[in-house]
């Protein structure tokens, strides 16, 4: 029988990474943490009310079960980590990333893995991160590493970059970073995702029905799944006119000048992806925040003259149609654009099973 190892999802968010260890059947969640009420609801809903603390990391207490964790995952934000190492406690930036090595020296798992932004690798933070894993640092007894992936590689419909570190408790072989093995000719579409969604969304439906759930004391808007999400939003005249001039694939340089903000008739040069249509054959780009606002990026649908949805965004992060989603629109978005794509995270978490799996294999007799 495969073992089940313990894991510890710090700065969870709404579970994104929990979603896919899950997936694996080879994971059970003991212990996450999340400061923002609304994710912290939404884990709770998918996962259990009992597993995540809704608060700052430094004032979670590790329970038994956590503190026997074979596995700690989490991404904590950038910023601060590089004066780490000169134990300025004093500055504020450094708490977080302080208390999330706090929390792996307390722990000391067998694996820990962090999920960042590309650009976290070629960072001061980083650096200091890699100086705490040698001799005298805090995280000395593991081995770092670390490389760049596409999630598109790993089964998402979305080409989303992300830097990935593996520490590895000394004791075993160092674990390293996964390669994607899906070919680009075999990448998931727009269309793969999306396109079995009833493609004309009224903006009469703009509103999330009106429920709430409690949790951690609290009232929050939900839950939400399916098509409770698939809701657009009022468009300026102006707005719909644009909306029109795009083809699939195209941006604000398809758009007359008339149509143009003055910003974009000066500069004709730029992303691309301002005021962009997706295409139905192609991964999405980076699913972010504001996914909603076809003005942050390359977020119109394909077809439609409006910008994807709740749930055409949620599905092209990897969610399933019966996640549950709690909060405003504006927080449930932000939940999805800060997940990390579910596909990516369970491709993770089997690679770190089967790793396990062969560094813990007992020595047979004649070895």
């Amino acid at each position: 029988m495969a073992h089940t190892f313990q894991v510890v999802d710090l700065f969870a968010g709404c579970g994104g990474i929990t979603d896919g260890f899950h997936r694996t059947g080879r994971y059970r969640t003991v212990g996450a943490v999340e400061i923002d009420l609304a994710a912290a609801t939404t884990y709770a809903e998918n996962f259990g009310s009992g597993i995540v603390h809704h608060g700052d990391i430094a004032s979670w207490e590790i329970s038994d079960a956590a503190r026997k964790a074979d596995v700690v995952v989490g991404g904590p934000p950038c910023q601060g980590f590089s004066n780490l190492g000169s134990k300025k406690l004093d500055d504020p930036r450094n708490q977080l990333w302080r208390e999330y090595v706090r929390v792996l020296t307390e722990i000391r798992p067998r694996v820990f893995v962090i999920e960042n932004v590309d650009r976290f690798l070629r960072s001061d933070e980083f650096r200091t991160l890699t100086q705490e894993t040698e001799r005298g640092g805090m995280l000395e007894d593991y081995a770092l590493k670390f490389d760049i992936v596409n999630a598109a590689n790993f089964g998402s419909a979305q080409m989303r970059r992300r830097a990935i570190a593996i520490g590895t408790i000394k004791d075993i072989e160092a674990i390293g970073i996964p390669e994607g093995k899906v070919p680009r000719d075999s990448w998931q579409t727009v269309f793969d995702r999306i396109g079995s969604l009833p493609s004309y969304v009224p903006e009469s439906d703009q509103f999330l029905p009106s429920r709430t759930v409690s949790h951690h004391g609290a009232h929050v808007p939900g839950a939400f799944s399916g098509l409770a999400l698939h809701i657009t939003r009022e468009y300026r005249d102006t707005s719909r006119e644009r909306f029109k001039w795009i083809p699939e694939g195209g941006n604000r340089f398809n758009l007359p000048d008339h149509l143009k903000s003055p910003c974009w008739v000066k500069h004709t040069s730029g992303s691309g992806d301002v005021m962009g249509r997706l295409r139905w054959e192609r991964p999405s780009v980076t699913i972010r925040t504001e996914f909603f606002k076809p003005e942050k990026g390359r977020y119109l649908h394909p077809t439609e003259h409006r910008a994807i949805t709740h749930l055409e965004a949620a599905r092209l992060q990897g969610f399933s149609d019966e996640f549950k989603w709690c909060g405003s629109k504006v927080q449930i978005a932000r939940q999805i654009g800060n997940a990390v794509p579910v596909e990516l995270s369970q491709a993770l978490a089997e690679h770190l099973a089967s790793s396990l799996d062969k560094r813990l294999r007992p020595l047979s007799p004649s070895s």
